[in-house]
């Protein structure tokens, strides 16, 4: 079977009457999807500490994988002896891959950019590697996955304007040859795949307007935002998306990249975004960090030290419904692994029950019922874009510390 983008079989069930927000469903060859929706990361082909069996508890329609990682461990060879990401990880369900650009932006000081192709260095041995558009396009035809995603540059937050218009030229360059060579291929294992296109430039509306209409015109499967929750104030990400999303192609799925918090994705939805990826919920899960209806919880605490109550009261997790803070506090402190598992499980869940409340509501035309109990019972955090901005200073200089050892 030869890929052949643009023939996405998609539908909008409802769209809210006060904002941008709208239900949609499209099918894959390995399930049906329905948004808004949700996906729990699987960096390395697994949602770290959940088996397949456990994301199907949690309603999981699809996660994604990660090219780059991939690629470099365990390696394309295992993964095709196996006949593709979908039977080496035992999961049935869709996959997206990313195309391996926002590793070429988080490990930028690995790495070096041309027109046609990044050199980068592994971060695992140090070894040299070559990544184009039609080795993205080749690896992720050998991963397998449902969805594809072009070859993009992500840029950094700030980002002058000359660089930002480069690198979203480039990206321009890098995701039509992406999607020439995806059209040659034939599909690894028999099971059509979708491809995406990524809407880049920075913080600038010229360049976002520029690049989402050049790349409506290509007419991919669907169309990402990318390129933002880089650093960037919410305020500003915010400001984009109301730029952005009413040049997109109103019949294909609209993807916001990397995002967010509980709140973020709220807003999100009624700016007309369907699809959402973070590692948030995971990762807070591992350092004790749950979130509930009203808000989150640092299990660690000492207030949680005698309390029997579940999680959130209003959850039907297999965690809530069978363990208590106290318990959830006591495996945390313990450093147990089957706490960050049910941590981890029970975040899955609120993330996913978040989405799928979002869907109901607008199939019902309840979305204004649903978005002003969620502000009024969910507290807000404040934007700490300026931290985080030397956060990701510090990672870098973390892996470019580790790297000149090796």
């Amino acid at each position: 079977m030869i890929n052949n983008s643009g023939k996405i079989n998609f539908t909008i069930d409802a769209n809210d009457k006060s904002s941008l927000a709208r239900a949609t469903h499209f099918q894959t060859e390995h399930g049906e999807i329905k948004t808004p929706i949700f996906m729990p990361v699987g960096t390395n082909g697994v949602v770290k500490t959940l088996t397949p069996a456990e994301l199907k508890q949690a309603n999981s329609q699809i996660i994604l994988g990660n090219t780059y990682h991939l690629y470099l461990r365990p390696g394309m060879e295992i993964i095709k002896k196996a006949g593709g990401l979908h039977k080496f990880s035992s999961w049935d369900r869709p996959i997206l891959t990313d195309s391996g650009g926002f590793q070429v932006f988080s490990l930028a000081h690995l790495s070096q950019i041309t027109d046609e192709e990044v050199v980068f260095q592994s971060h695992i041995d140090g070894s040299k590697h070559k990544l184009s558009p039609q080795k993205s396009m080749e690896i992720q035809n050998s991963l397998g996955s449902d969805i594809v995603m072009a070859f993009d540059e992500c840029t950094p937050y700030p980002c002058d304007y000359k660089k930002a218009r480069e690198a979203m030229k480039r990206t321009h360059h890098w995701e039509k040859l992406s999607k020439q060579h995806f059209e040659k291929m034939e599909s690894a294992y028999g099971h059509n795949q979708f491809l995406f296109g990524i809407i880049q430039g920075s913080v600038y509306d010229e360049l976002r307007k520029e690049s989402a209409e050049y790349l409506s015109k290509l007419n991919f499967d669907g169309y990402a935002i990318g390129g933002l929750a880089v650093g960037e104030p919410k305020k500003r990400m915010f400001e984009i998306l109301e730029n952005v999303v009413p040049l997109l192609p109103e019949s294909r799925p609209h993807y916001l990249m990397g995002v967010g918090k509980p709140e973020d994705i709220v807003r999100a939805i009624e700016r007309g975004i369907d699809m959402f990826d973070c590692v948030i919920p995971t990762r807070n899960a591992r350092n004790g960090l749950l979130y509930t209806w009203k808000g989150r919880i640092k299990i660690k605490q000492a207030q949680y030290k005698d309390d029997l109550t579940a999680v959130d009261p209003d959850c039907t997790c297999y965690t809530c419904q069978n363990f208590s803070r106290a318990y959830l506090r006591h495996l945390y402190k313990k450093n147990e692994i089957t706490g960050l598992r049910l941590n981890t499980l029970h975040n899955i869940n609120f993330f996913i029950e978040l989405t799928q409340q979002a869907r109901q509501a607008l199939l019902t035309d309840k979305f204004d019922e649903f978005r002003n109990n969620f502000y009024a019972n969910y507290p807000i955090e404040d934007d700490h874009w300026k931290q985080n901005i030397k956060k990701r200073k510090q990672r870098r200089k973390k892996h470019l510390r580790e790297n000149e050892t090796n």
